[in-house]
């Protein structure tokens, strides 16, 4: 296999859409149990892989100094940040028990639905059970001090052999004891390539079909080449700035393009427009409370274009709370997630059904989850996109206004497939209102 080449991923994934829970924000309870309840809802949307958002032990070191300035700004006072570990073996009792989590997989698998756990390698806790016994499993400065990285947090050494092999057996251990199917690597660019290739090859031979995510954007080309099958783009920051009136929509094609152009051949990225970073930093201006019906168009947009699709839970009855990784049910003040209600409302119930569409859709037709994507110029590129997606025998036009006034473009096609936000197709040319979709058989 080149170098240059993306490394052959289970052949499950081209079709695959990825759920993310926040168990804060997930369900009321904020355990797993009450998540595990909820899985035969996420499976009925079509959905194929959930994420959960870290479920190990979280450091609960109250000094303020080795909090993040997220966690500060948010005004809980939680000391446990889900992304501050303390035991990566144990699971946090805030969530529930290892008996509570295989049981969470095992309903998943019964529905159909596989497991990525949330892995948080770059660092630690600063009481991290670990560093009393191993000193050397975390920097240290001239002085012997210990060495924080960004957010304040200890980076873990990647320089000990001990620290490694500590690691590697952790990924080995939820794949073996409690059949989890792969894993989101967060700040994945920040731990040596080598490390994660090696873990790769050590769950392979455990199980077939592992799935690795790596939270890494540009300049991490290589890491699709034998550890990860996908990783994050930008999209989902260009597109809220998009939504928000901030960039033009061709800032889109652009980060598309860059990517396309830079990274391995055959490499994949998710696509979407939200995720517990986004929700948890717009406090109470969510995107989708603020541009909700451009928020369907931009779904629209990832689910049409190549990639994986990611959903952010909530996204499928168009929830518009907000979120918080540092709120739970011990810190906050109340529940702060999910409002399920809204899935009743008209406007929920709208939106479920375009999500079961758009899943649809990439199952029916090969060119939405196989083929190549062809940028189409058109008159408005700061405003509209327009692309096909190419495959064997077969050719999909798309279109879709970001702009706040209508338009009306040339697009080839025969029939229309799909179609949103009033957008029709008439003589040749799509008429497009703002925020409306086109999907045509060209």
């Amino acid at each position: 296999m080149s170098d240059q080449t993306a490394k052959k991923a289970p052949g499950f994934l081209k079709n695959s859409v990825i759920y993310q829970i926040n168990l804060r924000a997930f369900t009321p309870g904020g355990t797993l149990k009450s998540a595990e309840a909820m899985l035969p809802h996420i499976a009925s949307l079509g959905i194929d892989l959930v994420y959960l958002c870290p479920v190990f032990l979280a450091d609960d070191d109250p000094r303020e100094e080795f909090w993040s300035e997220r966690q500060r700004k948010s005004g809980f006072g939680n000391p446990q940040n889900m992304y501050r570990m303390k035991d990566y073996y144990s699971i946090d009792p805030e969530y529930g028990t290892d008996d509570d989590l295989k049981s969470f997989v095992r309903t998943a698998h019964n529905n159909n639905l596989r497991v990525l756990l949330d892995l948080v390698y770059y660092h630690c806790g600063p009481t991290a059970v670990f560093i009393e016994e191993h000193p050397d499993f975390v920097v240290r400065d001239e002085n012997g001090a210990v060495k924080n990285g960004l957010w304040h947090f200890p980076e873990l050494n990647f320089a000990s052999p001990a620290l490694r092999e500590y690691l590697w057996r952790n990924m080995e251990y939820f794949v073996r004891e409690f059949d989890v199917d792969g894993y989101r690597c967060d700040v994945s660019s920040e731990v040596p390539l080598d490390f994660w290739e090696e873990g790769r090859r050590r769950i392979d031979a455990l199980k077939p079909g592992i799935v690795m995510l790596a939270e890494s954007f540009g300049g991490c080309e290589l890491e699709q080449r034998a550890a990860f099958d996908m990783q994050y783009c930008g999209i989902p920051h260009i597109a809220c700035a998009v939504l928000a009136g901030e960039k033009p929509a061709s800032e889109l094609r652009r980060e598309h393009e860059s990517q396309a152009a830079g990274g391995l051949t055959g490499a994949r990225f998710i696509r979407s427009t939200d995720n517990h970073d986004i929700s948890n930093d717009e406090y109470e201006c969510r995107t989708e409370k603020l541009h909700s019906a451009g928020v369907e168009a931009a779904l629209a947009f990832c689910f049409l274009i190549d990639g994986i699709p990611f959903l952010y839970n909530g996204q499928e009855i168009a929830d518009s709370r907000r979120h918080s990784i540092f709120s739970n049910r011990f810190h906050g003040g109340g529940y702060i997630g999910i409002d399920w209600s809204n899935a009743a409302t008209p406007h929920g119930k709208h939106r479920m059904a375009f999500i079961r569409r758009m899943i649809e859709l990439r199952r029916r037709i090969p060119a939405l989850a196989e083929g190549r994507t062809v940028w189409l110029d058109n008159p408005h590129p700061e405003s509209v996109l327009t692309f096909r997606r190419e495959g064997e025998g077969e050719s999909i036009a798309v279109a879709v206004n970001f702009g706040r006034e209508a338009h009306s473009l040339p697009l080839d096609g025969r029939w229309v497939i799909d179609c949103g936000g009033g957008a029709a197709w008439c003589d040749g040319r799509a008429e497009l209102p703002p925020d409306g979709y086109l999907v045509l058989r060209a």
